[in-house]
């Protein structure tokens, strides 16, 4: 038996056996009994010095090992494998990377030991996914050597890659209005902007969660910026927001829209209850501003799902369990229009102006394991919705008869952390599910949930009233545009019978984020991992007189 040669020992050195590299061949009997054969990874070993170009051509391959060979280059080429998730260039004469290797973001691991490596190209900080770097063996600067020589010196050595790396992409185009009726001007209505919008608070905007984005368009001095710009820019009279922490809000956000002419209120989520004063204030929760020249407010409401998730067990351990232990919020504020509302000559009696606004934002949970807690939290809050008309409409007529919850319109905005086809957003859209909506789990919540439900049949959970999502299906591809997740979670709903849709923000461009290589938001010219919504809206008056017989009682 031969000895190892001098570049097996080095190898053996810095890399464990790989039991990925174990492959056996398929026995005459596999073949005749039809099984397929499956090759992802290609192992090229030999003295090498050149590669064939049609190696760039396998898009197929996870894994490719040309270790032990005498490479002195990688072509840019090898940025065509995007499939890739191991590569071993260990034991070669490499004196260099090229810069396209930075765009296999699906790298797990990439093994380098063993050539002639003085530096590294920045774009490698963007193999964010990468657990295993392999650097041994190279004559690297002092300076890359003590990063990668630190305690998790893989991540800390790609974190300071990326942050160094130049910024060449240039700023997205600007998102398209999208028209979709004109005024009425036969009749007398108000017209505005309502804007939703995660902003991605600043305790979850880490590098653990976002890899791909560099530190320091991470920090939230340099994101509160460009989202306070951003909201500025779209200028909506209506603002909803999820994810803002308490601090954020007071010292902030409020400061800042106060000199824009806007009111707001806010609520923590409801562990803040819990905590020290200084824990307290990094706690996140919802927020709505609006223009006081058009809105003023008249009452507030805070819909805390723990508290009624405990108040309506009804001995359910699922509901105790599963739905009370998260606590998220919705908020609603009901609000009056003023005469700044309408536009001139829209409004030919002052009395005329003042007329309720119900608007409500929410932050359902997150965890797409949990799709019942969503349901149950959407479903309380709707049921707490209906409350707050009904006590809305008998605080200034004592003794009416019960109040029609569409009599006041209402516009929902949130992030419900749910599909499109989810029971979520079909339970709000038809106002009924299911009672066996696979969504519920099977779980036993159907005693507890029926008394928050309109109707009285045992089959179906309902809620009184008639809206519809502002943004059909084919408008935005996503809404939430991570490396791991890309869709439609977030909504504005609002009342068909008072309310027309006149407008809405388009997508952002899909060939800039193709081109621009975006694996993921939050990104320099993109300070959170959504997107905000923007609809342009018509109040008809005559359709709200149903509560204009007097002025809402101010708080």
């Amino acid at each position: 038996m031969s000895r190892p040669g001098h570049r097996d020992r080095e190898r053996d050195k810095y890399e464990p056996p790989n039991p990925r590299r174990t492959h056996s061949i398929m026995s005459p009997e596999d073949v005749q009994n039809g099984k397929k054969s499956s090759w992802p990874e290609l192992e090229i070993t030999g003295s090498i010095r050149n590669l064939s170009p049609q190696l760039w051509s396998m898009t197929h391959l996870t894994s490719l090992y040309l270790n032990d060979n005498s490479l002195s280059r990688i072509p840019p080429d090898i940025a065509r494998l995007t499939s890739l998730m191991h590569l071993d260039l260990s034991c070669n004469k490499l004196r260099s990377l090229p810069a396209e290797l930075g765009d296999l973001i699906l790298l797990r691991e990439l093994l380098l030991n063993n050539n002639y490596l003085r530096c590294l190209p920045y774009e490698l900080g963007k193999l964010f996914q990468i657990s295993n770097l392999g650097l041994k063996g190279n004559p690297l600067t002092q300076e890359l050597l003590v990063i990668y020589n630190e305690n998790n010196g893989t991540q800390r050595l790609l974190s300071y890659l990326l942050d160094n790396l130049v910024v060449t992409a240039s700023r997205p185009p600007q998102r398209p209005w999208i028209p979709s009726g004109h005024p009425d001007r036969s009749r007398t209505t108000s017209i505005f902007t309502v804007m939703c919008y995660n902003i991605l608070c600043d305790k979850l905007a880490t590098r653990q969660l976002y890899g791909y984005c560099p530190n320091w368009a991470l920090a939230w001095e340099y994101r509160r910026k460009a989202i306070i710009e951003e909201i500025r820019h779209y200028s909506a009279d209506i603002i909803s927001l999820q994810e803002v922490e308490t601090e954020q809000f007071y010292s902030f956000f409020m400061p800042e829209l106060t000199r824009d002419g806007y009111d707001g209120i806010f609520s923590p989520k409801s562990r803040a209850k819990t905590m020290s004063e200084k824990e307290r204030l990094h706690v996140d929760g919802c927020a709505i501003f609006f223009r006081t020249n058009k809105f003023s407010l008249i009452k507030e409401h805070l819909v805390e799902f723990n508290q009624l998730a405990m108040a309506n067990a009804e001995g359910s351990d699922d509901m105790l369990n599963r739905v009370m232990t998260k606590d998220n919020i919705g908020l609603a504020a009901l609000l009056q229009t003023k005469e700044g509302a309408f536009e001139a000559g829209m409004l030919p009696d002052p009395s005329q102006a003042n007329h309720p606004l119900l608007v409500c934002t929410a932050h359902i949970h997150w965890d797409p394991e949990y799709c019942d807690v969503k349901m149950i939290q959407t479903i309380m809050l709707m049921h707490e919705l209906r409350s707050i008309v009904e006590d809305s409409a008998h605080s200034f007529r004592p003794g009416a008869q019960k109040a029609d919850a569409n009599s006041i319109p209402l516009i929902f905005c949130g992030d419900l952390n749910s599909l499109p086809e989810s029971g979520v957003v079909d339970f709000l859209s038809n106002g009924r599910i299911s009672a066996d909506h696979p969504d519920f789990k099977e779980l036993g919540y159907k005693d507890c949930l029926r008394k928050l439900s309109c109707s009285e049949r045992t089959t179906e959970y309902t809620h009184p009233f008639k809206i519809t999502k502002a943004y059909g299906d084919d408008v935005m591809p996503f809404t939430n545009y991570t490396f791991d997740f890309k869709g439609v979670i977030d909504y504005i709903f609002y009342s068909k019978n008072h309310l027309t849709v006149l407008g809405l923000l388009g997508p952002l461009d899909p060939e800039w984020l193709r081109e621009n290589k975006v694996a993921g938001c939050p990104q320099q010219h993109i300070p959170s991992d959504h997107f905000p919504l923007l609809v342009e809206f018509e109040l008809d008056i005559n359709a709200a007189q149903t509560l204009s017989n007097g002025h809402l009682l101010r708080r």
